[in-house]
């Protein structure tokens, strides 16, 4: 059995439910020899168990951006846990150490797969979790994790990426992708090439899975981060918040999670 391993306690109220506590946990995981340092997030005054939701984290890897999308899901009465893929908390401060941190888990797929698979089951161990309602969002980096774990037939009820990478070197088989699918893409996202979508579109057709594809047009890559400017402007690259597209999608994804838990 594995190890886990809580962090510091944080409890506030959140002025937008009556009597909600959202509890706040470091939460330490291992796979393996490696320590995975995540983040836990749930509303303590909601009785009984609820849905469990993964949070994937862009290139740069589990930061305060990660952590807040955590909060905000327990907020709507989820357990999140924002994970950590790079193993010890590793964040990056530079596009090129961004590179080569999600490099290594895009090129070693069952390394990703098997630190997915301890978040989950992290995620699992939680008194408040619902185990049989597991679901995970990805931004970017993160968007790609979860459509790959989606195709790789992993137990979950739904995934939602958003702007995530959509290409594959292992693209789904006929029948593997027990989980629904929801694609938040911005239209206007240079990263994401157009070939990308269709081809992406074919295969999940392909494999019969259920998904939607959501276009935000004139959204570019990190629309839902309203640090991308900042950090586009420092680095010359085309990023940039969105604030319409943020809010549609993420509607889009509350709707989805109804569909998928109901």
């Amino acid at each position: 059995m594995k190890k886990f391993i809580i962090g510091l306690l944080l409890t506030f109220s959140s002025a937008n439910f009556a009597n909600a506590a959202i509890i706040e946990q470091a939460l330490d995981y291992k796979e393996g020899d490696t320590t995975l340092k995540g983040f836990i997030a749930y509303d303590d005054a909601q009785k009984g168990k609820r849905p469990g939701v993964l949070v994937v984290h862009e290139w740069w890897g589990h930061n305060d951006y990660a952590r807040e999308r955590a909060r905000q899901l327990a907020r709507l009465g989820y357990v999140a846990l924002a994970v950590d893929m790079y193993g010890d908390g590793k964040q990056a401060n530079h596009p090129d150490d961004a590179k080569k941190f999600s490099s290594e888990i895009a090129q070693n797929m069952a390394l990703g797969k098997a630190r997915f698979v301890a978040a989950m089951a992290a995620l699992k161990n939680i008194d408040a979790t619902d185990e049989d309602k597991i679901a995970a969002i990805g931004y970017c980096f993160g968007g790609a994790v979860v459509l790959q774990m989606a195709r790789e037939g992993v137990d979950l009820d739904g995934v939602v990426s958003f702007h995530g990478s959509l290409g594959t070197p292992n693209p789904a088989q006929s029948g593997a992708v027990k989980a629904k699918v929801l694609v938040a893409h911005g239209g206007a996202d240079p990263f994401i090439p157009k070939e990308h979508i269709t081809a992406f579109i074919d295969e999940m057709n392909s494999a019969g899975a259920d998904y939607q594809f959501e276009i935000y047009g004139g959204a570019k890559h990190s629309f839902t981060n309203p640090g991308a400017n900042k950090v586009g402007e420092k680095f010359e690259l085309p990023l940039e918040y969105n604030q319409q597209a943020d809010a549609a999608s993420w509607n889009e994804m509350q709707r989805f999670f109804d569909r998928i838990f109901k």
